[in-house]
């Protein structure tokens, strides 16, 4: 069997772990690899292919890396928090012993939970009137904002034909319900439990009171559209990525993702309790 780490470099005791990891996983006959990084040194590509685990070691952010490093794979990804948040992560090494958090995972002693994700098309006209397009596929969202030589950003909002909107605004988060406690829940939307399929789009700062947060179903394709009346200069991130395009932004398209992303935990009460853990400052009994 083997295993792909993924770990913070910026965090030493992260990649002090990885190192201990690494040792116990080949003393034990696994077959390791890492993902690259500058800072280490490795920067060839990722060997992941027959990968039957991916354990990321920091935060939040570093498993959302482990997911674009496998993305489309279906490897089962294990969190280990080193980070602030860790609230997609399974455990930390504070509360758990790594080694036997690893093992579970390897003999499928672990709860699999199957987490939609979105893929995003981005239209763009370049300088000489051409359409052009980039796609990029995420675990949490996509955010449309204004970049920062922009003015507010006006844009149409469509579901699946039905035009939906003309909001004027910061722009606008299309999110799984996993990222929906992240970018989406700070510009007001609500905590979907992960088990929600669709998609939750939420207006960024909207210059209206009108303007509410609303979810679709998992076949909708929400489409935003930037005003020709009104033109702009916006930035669209997939997990928080910027996306580079070499020209003006017309048109994003989202929808549910062909693959999904498979996070490991100890049990379905784990979402209830981090949410408590997180947003409403709870405390274990």
């Amino acid at each position: 069997m083997k295993v792909f780490l993924v770990p913070n470099f910026y965090k030493v005791e992260a990649v002090e772990s990885a190192h201990v990891l690494e040792g116990w996983l080949e003393g034990q006959g696994y077959e390791v690899s890492w993902a690259p990084d500058n800072r280490s040194n490795l920067i060839a590509d990722p060997d992941i292919e027959g990968s039957d685990l991916a354990v990321s070691l920091g935060g939040d952010g570093t498993l959302l890396r482990a997911v674009r490093l496998t993305q489309g794979l279906e490897i089962p990804i294990l969190g280990i928090s080193y980070g602030h948040l860790g609230f997609l992560t399974a455990a930390s090494p504070e509360e758990t012993d790594i080694f036997q958090v690893v093992a579970d995972a390897l003999a499928g002693e672990m709860v699999v939970s199957r987490r939609a994700t979105l893929t995003c098309e981005v239209e763009y006209e370049d300088a000489d009137g051409k359409l052009h397009s980039v796609t990029a596929d995420g675990l949490n969202d996509m955010a449309l904002t204004r970049g920062p030589l922009s003015e507010m950003v006006t844009f149409d909002i469509t579901v699946s034909g039905h035009h939906i909107d003309r909001l004027r605004g910061d722009g606008a988060v299309v999110s799984t319900a996993t990222g929906s406690t992240g970018y989406a829940l700070s510009a007001g939307g609500p905590i979907v439990s992960p088990d929600y399929n669709g998609l939750v789009c939420v207006p960024i700062a909207p210059h209206t009171i009108q303007a509410r947060a609303f979810l679709t179903s998992p076949s909708d394709v929400v489409e935003i559209s930037i005003s020709k009346d009104r033109p702009s200069i916006p930035a669209v991130a997939v997990d928080g990525q910027f996306l580079e395009v070499e020209g003006d932004i017309t048109r994003v398209v989202v929808q549910r993702g062909d693959a999904d992303v498979l996070l490991l935990g100890y049990g379905s009460e784990s979402f209830y309790a981090s949410v408590s853990r997180v947003f409403y400052g709870a405390t274990r009994r």
